[in-house]
């Protein structure tokens, strides 16, 4: 029998791990499950205004007139939209496409051959590996320490690079550890960068939910000039508007670099011109009515955080300290494994959290819970979480 016709770069294997069997049969059973996982604010419980979308509408969509970067006023405002991180953003260094997802593929098309390698920090967000994995790019890891908070690790990251990684992304804040890279850490990466000829790719989805000021941060990586440097954001964290498809690449460092990676941006854009008008010609007014819904998010994850810490105080729970984002990390006692655990919590209590392994944590026992989770359903997940812990100690 002759094989399959299918890419090598897509997996043969696709059985669904141990925790998602289990939630399968449990939600196909009709049985309670209390999601500490949402991520999806549109499912969250948030209030949406109604005309939020009006702008969609706008009899100015009903002209085509694609330009490959994205309509300048729309990059006119992506630009403007970098002010409140002090740093000066020109249009022209900014290209416009439908999501972060899709960013990183014309950023893995502009920098990687086949077989080329792209740094990723661990802990990190699984994604990385497939959106690599289909443009035909290797993924090599850089672990992150954790010493009373999450720090850079430049030798764990030397020992990562090897001649054929072209690139390295970070995360800030993280997801999920929720840290973030400060000022010094920013520019010893960007040296790191520079010294080696690497391009430097910085995912900012999250920059807008710092849950306190710090001037030792790093408030964005569109101000890098050392080296050249991609920031990646959009519509979907800021304002909680994941359907409607728009994210943005901000190219800066040296200008020669800038200017031969955005032609060849352009290119690789014009290729796809995946941006819809109606979205190029709304965000103006997206993200303005959006930042009631941001502002929404940030609330929801103060009075969760602040529950969560009320319940797992003078507990065998620690929660690792972040400093934004959704998430946050629970150690639990290492009484068990990871996986037990939380098949435990699923089976026993209804209660679905995120294992540690799914971030490449480098130790366990991890759980991940998200700050999006309505209230009243993060309050009785995680009381139930705390109380089986407690009780499964005290069993033995």
């Amino acid at each position: 029998m002759l094989s399959p016709p299918f890419s090598r770069r897509l997996p043969r294997d696709e059985a669904p791990n141990a925790l998602t069997i289990a939630l399968q049969d449990r939600r196909a059973r009709g049985a309670e499950v209390l999601d500490l996982t949402e991520s999806n604010p549109t499912h969250a419980g948030l209030d949406y205004p109604a005309d939020l979308l009006g702008p969609l509408a706008d009899p100015a969509s009903l002209v085509y007139d694609p330009d490959p970067r994205g309509m300048l006023s729309a990059r006119e405002f992506v630009s403007r939209w970098f002010d409140r991180f002090g740093a000066r953003v020109a249009p022209d260094r900014v290209l416009l496409c439908a999501s972060t997802s899709e960013a990183y593929a014309w950023l893995f098309k502009l920098l990687c051959d086949p077989g080329d390698r792209v740094l990723v920090p661990a802990p990190s967000y699984p994604l990385f590996d497939w959106l690599a994995a289909v443009e035909g790019v290797s993924v090599g890891r850089y672990a992150l320490r954790f010493h009373d908070g999450w720090m850079l690790d430049l030798d764990a990251l030397a020992e990562a690079c090897d001649a054929r990684t072209r690139a390295l992304i970070v995360v800030h804040p993280n997801n999920p550890t929720g840290s973030f890279l400060s000022r010094t850490e920013a520019r010893a990466l960007a040296s790191f960068c520079a010294e080696r000829g690497l391009a430097l790719l910085c995912d900012e989805v999250f920059a807008t939910y710092a849950w306190g000021p710090d001037p030792a941060r790093q408030p964005t990586f569109a101000s890098i000039d050392s080296c050249l440097c991609f920031s990646l954001g959009g519509l979907s964290k800021p304002v909680g508007l994941p359907q409607v498809k728009l994210g943005w690449i901000v190219a800066s460092g040296p200008p020669d670099l800038v200017d031969a990676a955005i032609a060849r941006l352009e290119l690789i854009a014009d290729t796809f011109l995946s941006v819809s008008t109606p979205v190029q010609v709304a965000v103006p007014r997206l993200l303005a009515r959006g930042e009631a819904i941001g502002t929404a998010i940030r609330a929801r994850a103060a009075t969760n955080m602040e529950s969560l810490q009320k319940l797992i105080q003078n507990t065998a729970l620690t929660a690792l300290p972040a400093e934004g984002g959704w998430y946050v990390t629970l150690r639990l006692p290492r009484t068990r494994p990871e996986e037990a655990w939380v098949l435990e919590l699923l089976g026993s209590c209804g209660v679905l959290v995120h294992p540690g392994y799914f971030f490449d944590f480098p130790d366990e026992p991890y759980a991940v819970v998200s700050l999006l989770t309505p209230e009243a359903t993060f309050d009785a997940g995680l009381t139930r979480l705390v109380s089986h812990v407690e009780r499964s100690l005290r069993q033995g």
